[in-house]
């Protein structure tokens, strides 16, 4: 009697834990690196840092490879004095791979931009730069909750900014940090926040300056395939000493694990803030 009672007590927690579904186990990413690569069937979810100012604090799985790409992009700059700007992008790309557990290196590739500058008062842009611009050396090292497995992720990323474009790049050498965290607030959605701190230079005056850009944004996925993004941002600089602020939307749309198409608009919150428009994709191999 005593062996049946116990049976009789076990057989229900027994039935819900095969009806529970099961976690699934990631693998030990130690394992893999560079040279011998995470096996395909094996890949995390897609995580890109595109398409808004706040960044993915999770990194490339080891031994693939990520292009992220701006196809457009059009930036009409905030007014500066009495001059107005504007820019087109042309394919600007990030390739990224990934090295080891917890870190990928990074290379950005701004392959075309178009800058032209006109008076406030003229109707008719009245000068015009054009070609290759300033290619960037990023890494970015995760320090928590690269697996997936949390509810919270943070990482770093350093990058330097090498002064190749000529007359359409910054003219100087550049740097910064970015520090990007991912909090997973339910299965749909994420909020984002990361603080950003650069080191610019400025050729028309031809000393540099501290920028700082604090951002927040919320990722809601709708179904399994579409995403939306709205995010807030903020600058500041050591040259001009005003706030600028920006609200920007981006929908998301995941073809498959691993290819993500985007587009999106910031809009200028102020008169010193950029308002922009673009479109770009995401892909892994």
């Amino acid at each position: 009697m005593k062996q049946l009672f116990w049976l009789l007590l076990l057989l229900p927690a027994a039935g819900w834990a095969q009806q529970a579904p099961k976690k699934p186990i990631p693998y030990d990413s130690a394992h893999f690196s560079w040279r011998k690569p995470v096996p395909r069937n094996r890949l995390r979810e897609l995580q890109p840092d595109r398409p808004g100012v706040t960044e993915s604090p999770f990194t490339v799985d080891a031994g693939h490879a990520q292009l992220e790409m701006d196809l457009l992009r059009l930036v009409n700059n905030g007014s500066k004095n009495t001059e107005r700007e504007r820019e087109w992008k042309y394919a600007y790309t990030l390739f990224k791979l990934g090295l080891s557990r917890r870190t990928d290196l990074q290379l950005e590739v701004p392959l075309y931009k178009v800058a032209k500058q006109r008076p406030a008062e003229a109707s008719d842009w009245q000068q015009r730069q054009a070609g290759f611009g300033d290619v960037t050396l990023r890494v970015k090292h995760n320090f928590v909750g690269d697996d997936q497995e949390g509810k919270f992720a943070m990482a770093v990323i350093g990058f330097a900014r090498l002064p190749t474009g000529g007359r359409v790049g910054g003219g100087g050498m550049e740097y910064g940090l970015v520090l990007p965290t991912d909090l997973e607030l339910s299965d749909n959605a994420n909020l984002e926040v990361q603080l950003e701190t650069d080191l610019n230079y400025d050729r028309e005056e031809g000393r540099r300056f501290v920028r700082l850009m604090p951002s927040v944004a919320v990722e809601y996925d709708f179904t399994e395939k579409v995403g939306l993004i709205g995010e807030a941002v903020g600058q500041w600089n050591t040259q001009q000493r005003r706030w600028q602020a920006s609200l920007n939307f981006a929908p998301i749309f995941k073809v498959t694990k691993n290819l993500q198409l985007d587009a999106g608009t910031h809009l200028a919150m102020n008169r010193l803030s950029d308002h922009e428009y673009f479109v770009g994709f995401t892909v892994r191999r």
